[in-house]
């Protein structure tokens, strides 16, 4: 039984003990929001890492196609395959074109004047042109890149910066290198043209 005023004994909490609930209080709420607080940078930092995975296999599958897609030319006309440390031209296969290769472009890789990584790209017509060519188009594979550093594979010479050779190399390695600040770090894409044909 609850002692009342009448009795002499006050009834409810005392302050003291008001104080001590509210301090227990102060440190659980204390700790949710920590606890709060922690879980969502987890979640951010999980998604940053998996959207940048997503980023990478994109861009990986991409420029892999490019490369692994690459026109060998023959006899008469040799492969249209020219390259330097910072861009490439190819004649090549648009991605999801199917395994008749007729959808042929014309291809650049490249960085341009805004950072971006850049297939600069027109549809490839092996014939005598009556008009000008078609203007090209840039699709842009990623933004923020400082600069891209191509390297060619020759069993003979090793890695090289230009590729002007009549026949495809055997290797194409892709570098990218990203602005002052980026956190990225990719690893080297390495390619061997030809290496989806039959």
């Amino acid at each position: 039984m609850k002692a009342s005023a009448a009795d002499g004994h006050p009834s409810g909490f005392t302050l003291l003990e008001l104080l001590v609930a509210l301090t227990v209080l102060s440190f659980v709420v204390v700790g949710l929001a920590q606890g709060f607080h922690f879980g969502l940078l987890a979640w951010s930092a999980e998604v940053r890492l998996t959207s940048g995975n997503d980023e990478l296999d994109t861009l990986d599958r991409t420029l892999r196609h490019v490369i692994e897609s690459a026109d060998p030319g023959d006899d008469v006309d040799p492969a249209p395959f020219v390259g330097a440390r910072d861009h490439l031209d190819c004649i090549t296969a648009l991605p999801n074109s199917g395994p008749t290769y007729s959808r042929r472009m014309q291809a650049t890789l490249l960085v341009d004047a805004h950072h971006r990584l850049v297939l600069r790209w027109r549809p490839y017509m092996h014939a005598m042109r009556l008009r000008p060519p078609q203007r090209p188009t840039d699709t842009e594979l990623l933004r923020g890149v400082s600069r891209i550093e191509l390297a060619f594979w020759r069993p003979s010479t090793g890695w090289v910066s230009t590729w002007r050779l009549p026949e495809l190399p055997w290797l194409v390695r892709v570098r990218l290198l990203f602005e002052s600040g980026d956190q990225r770090h990719w690893p080297d894409i390495v390619a061997a043209p030809m290496l989806d044909r039959t």
